[in-house]
């Protein structure tokens, strides 16, 4: 990858990871991948590798080493004829399997929970497509709430959840409701964007990039995260191509992994494109034809380590069964939340149902 349109990494953990990523040779970055037993096929009814497919005394083991929790976010949308409308969902959790056999090669492996969201929420220009289900905001965000409420009962205290599809800002608004619903629970919550948060690896050739177009959907460079992550749902021979546009100049708006430097985020704007029904009905916003595998290496391979980076820094900041400070980051004292922080059995324990609060 060309430096001579490199962006400017911070001199931090994070900054240095990114630099390393980028200035990677392709023998680096498939190591890297190797390293992550990428790719694989999925793992979710592997036994002993999510929450639900794990007897619970082994869980328990696996907490006293590493008790964060990675949660991936998913949808069932329209991927165009040459993909599956799992596709967002399942890109994430192959993600999230890769970080786990790679902690479980450490001796800290992580917790991954099956996806709450097989169905997402939508923007209104994806609405007519059939083959996209779209879920309401309201009833998500309180799915996610009580899937919250039980990891966290569960001893998961520190929950990262990898959102791989257009509905970013649900998931933060669902922490929100969460922190206020239950003030007295402490807890550390991450909403990863994975595709954004890696936006320098998704940059087009002009700009030192791998890739055509920009990243939009079901195009170029998100057909080649499936040809990496999930190839067996893709058959590239019914790939196609198609011309999206919008109203108002690019210059505007950033695309779907914010990688340029651009005033508004893609999601800040209603109706400056037509209906992807109307515009779009197969399913693909770009040119599916130009992907490949191996232009989704570096992006994945930045996600994967930056990943397996933040769950180290997390375990050394709050070790297993530390939260963050109560008397700090709520409105409690100690005194009063520590029960709630027993496991079953411990003196004192007290089942976190006891303050439960079901939506009706």
């Amino acid at each position: 990858m060309s430096l001579i349109h490199a962006p400017e990494f911070e001199d931090t953990a994070v900054g240095r990871l990114k630099q390393e990523i980028w200035e990677a040779s392709d023998e680096e970055i498939d190591r890297i991948l190797a390293d992550y037993a990428v790719p694989s096929p999925g793992e979710m009814e592997t036994p002993g590798t999510y929450i639900q497919n794990t007897h619970p005394g082994e869980l328990a083991e696996k907490r006293t080493r590493n008790d964060i929790v990675l949660v991936p976010l998913g949808s069932t949308e329209l991927h165009g004829p040459h993909s599956v409308s799992a596709q967002d969902t399942l890109q994430v959790t192959r993600l999230a399997e890769a970080v786990r056999r790679a902690t479980a090669g450490q001796g800290r492996e992580v917790a991954l929970a099956m996806s709450p969201w097989m169905y997402g929420n939508h923007p209104k220009h994806h609405i007519g497509l059939i083959g996209t289900i779209p879920i309401s905001q309201s009833v998500l965000e309180k799915l996610l709430v009580d899937v919250m409420f039980g990891l966290w009962s569960q001893g998961y205290r520190k929950m990262i959840f990898v959102n791989n599809h257009a509905q970013h800002w649900v998931i933060a608004s669902a922490i929100d409701m969460f922190a206020l619903r239950y003030p007295e629970l402490p807890f550390l919550a991450v909403a990863f964007d994975w595709c954004a948060a890696m936006n320098e690896f998704f940059r087009t050739t002009d700009r030192g990039g791998p890739f055509d177009d920009d990243f939009v959907h079901a195009d170029e460079a998100e057909t080649s995260l499936a040809l990496l992550l999930a190839p067996e749902t893709v058959d590239m021979e019914r790939a196609v191509d198609t011309e999206p546009h919008g109203y108002l100049p690019d210059e505007h708006f950033n695309k779907s992994a914010n990688q340029r430097s651009r005033p508004n985020l893609w999601w800040s704007v209603r109706n400056n494109t037509p209906l992807e029904v109307v515009a779009t009905p197969v399913g693909v916003v770009g040119r599916a034809t130009r992907a490949s595998a191996a232009k989704a290496g570096r992006p994945v391979a930045a996600a994967l380590r930056y990943l397996s980076l933040l769950i180290d820094q997390i375990l050394e900041t709050f070790p297993p069964g530390v939260t963050p400070p109560i008397e700090e980051v709520t409105l409690f004292q100690n005194s009063e939340i520590e029960g709630y922080l027993k496991d079953p059995g411990e003196p004192g324990y007290l089942n976190p149902y006891r303050i439960w609060r079901p939506f009706t």
